[in-house]
């Protein structure tokens, strides 16, 4: 007898809706033969001895036969334990211990313990959105996926604990009735949670020049370089950037907790990424670690950052390799990776952080302490940053020594809140020029069009439009790309940083004000060191 049961795999950050087909010869044997065919990794054929236990461990009598399955469609690589639950389904179908012939309306996922439980597995909400896109109503799946899943409108996710659980709701429904209410999670008070964070600017004493750097890179999405001496501050203040950036869109949410579903480190009891990631690897970090990689590709920690933050403490301390194949997410928010088998794609719109010493010894152009740093020490420092990359970096900025006078003095400083409030209308300026004219990234022919949300974001035709300057702020930009021997990256650079300056000032136009401050940020380039 054929049962056919429907469940899912993960491919990249998608799904694809996969049949099980479950056949038995109906001949009894000595020995049971259970044959998985349809390009399964060993994970799936190892879920025989799975299947085979849970059965027997629930109260079920499989009699010895021929049992083949089949995963269709036969071209495309399964792996994974979460087609245990749907073959295990399958198999009691066949058999006849299930009232309910047709479960087509259903989609399965889940890994099965040898008692019959079922275990979590990674990328639910990829297999939701691609149940809702398929037609498919309802959703079983193990219970602690169940808030992830049911974060996705338009499917029906019922969360089970066991394989007898999962046998009476399919028995249920071909009654008519369903014996469990389907799960809900308002997505809107998600959202609107109030957001802490255990790191505040009001904490940083000094320093206005980079908090003012720091504010105008929150509110544009702008990558920025720190540079200074040990003790400055700099990772300090990096660790106080997400206290000002702009809450997550739920489009934004969605994407974000995708990946992280797909990496497997999304809280369980969460359901949905509601702050901005904030990644911060250690200087040890592999290229495929940060880009993401493996015989089924994973996603590194630029996906993982997508939408948020990623913080590169010591940059120059990274393997060169290792910072350079950072080139294509930082120009088309996207990171392609090909293998024999398959060529996926992982969303990597993150916003940068990065921080570094001047030099090896690190007092470089300070004025409280002597260099012992001779210049091709310096110059082999420097230059394991290289200038592609420093030039998609919006923001270069100087953190110095911080005076003792500052540090010791009894002004308090400027709080995260304050700085907040005025990124959030400087973003909600951005959100409206944007959604108006319907606006949509243009990156490679492999980085999807995605809605515009921040002025980082803007392609060359959207600068032309959004950037325009008066004829005194042009030559002001003239004369700075050649004096300063600026690229054509740095040029589209300056003005998105420009713009991004004059909607915190809440003007349409950009001044010459805002060009200069904005050059004044491309003053740390290779300059700074001769």
């Amino acid at each position: 007898m054929l049962f056919k049961v429907r469940s899912a795999a993960v491919y990249g950050i998608d799904a694809h809706v996969i049949d099980v087909e479950v056949d038995f010869s109906g001949v009894k044997l000595d020995k049971e033969q259970f044959n998985t065919v349809g390009l399964p990794d060993a994970a799936v054929r190892e879920s025989r001895d799975r299947v085979r236990s849970a059965i027997k461990n629930s109260g079920f009598d499989i009699p010895p036969t021929r049992i083949t399955i089949n995963l269709a469609p036969a071209d495309l690589k399964k792996e994974g334990s979460g087609f245990d639950l749907p073959i295990a389904i399958g198999i009691l179908g066949a058999y006849g211990a299930l009232h309910n012939k047709d479960v087509s309306d259903f989609l399965l996922v889940g890994e099965l313990g040898l008692d019959g439980s079922l275990r979590a597995v990674q990328g639910m909400l990829p297999i939701a959105v691609a149940a809702r896109a398929q037609g498919i109503p309802n959703l079983i799946i193990p219970a602690s996926n169940a808030r992830e899943a049911a974060v996705v409108q338009g499917v029906n996710v019922y969360p089970v604990k066991t394989l007898l659980e999962v046998r009476e709701l399919l028995n249920s429904a071909s009654m008519g009735t369903l014996i469990a209410a389907p799960l809900k999670v308002e997505t809107a008070d998600l959202l609107s949670e109030m957001q802490h964070f255990p790191f505040d600017f009001k904490d940083v004493r000094g320093q206005h020049v980079a908090k003012r750097a720091l504010e105008v890179a929150a509110a544009g999405g702008h990558n920025i370089l720190m540079i200074g001496p040990p003790g400055s501050g700099k990772t300090m203040l990096a660790k106080r950037l997400p206290s000002i950036l702009a809450p997550l869109r739920f489009e934004e949410a969605l994407e974000t907790t995708k990946i992280h579903s797909v990496a497997g480190v999304l809280d369980a009891e969460q359901g949905l990424v509601t702050h901005r990631p904030f990644r911060s690897p250690h200087h040890t970090i592999s290229d495929a670690g940060l880009i993401g990689g493996g015989m089924m590709p994973r996603p590194g920690e630029v996906s993982l950052a997508h939408n948020g933050l990623l913080f590169l403490d010591e940059l120059p301390e990274f393997p060169r390799n290792v910072l350079e194949v950072m080139r294509q997410p930082l120009e088309d928010g996207m990171v392609t990776i090909a293998r024999a088998a398959m060529s996926l794609s992982f969303p990597a719109r993150f916003m940068l952080a990065a921080a570094m010493n001047p030099c090896p010894c690190g007092y470089f152009n300070d004025k409280s302490r002597e260099c012992m740093c001779t210049p091709p020490m310096i110059q082999r420092y420097v230059s394991k940053v290289s200038g592609p990359l420093l030039d998609r970096i919006d923001i270069h900025i100087e953190v110095p020594a911080v005076q003792y006078k500052e540090l010791r003095g009894g002004v308090s400083a400027e709080g995260s809140e304050e700085i907040r409030t005025r990124v959030l209308a400087a973003r909600e300026r951005q959100h409206e020029r944007f959604s108006a004219a319907g606006e949509r990234t243009k990156g490679s022919a492999k980085a999807a069009s995605r809605p515009v949300f921040a002025n980082s974001q803007m392609n060359t035709q959207q600068i032309r439009i959004h950037c325009e300057l008066s004829s005194e702020a042009e030559r002001l930009l003239e004369r700075a790309m050649q004096q300063q021997g600026l690229s054509a990256r740095a040029h589209d650079r300056i003005l998105k940083v420009a713009r991004t300056i004059a909607d915190l000032d809440r003007e349409e136009g950009i001044a010459v004000k805002h060009i200069a401050e904005a050059i004044q940020y491309r003053t740390l380039d290779r300059s700074y060191w001769s």
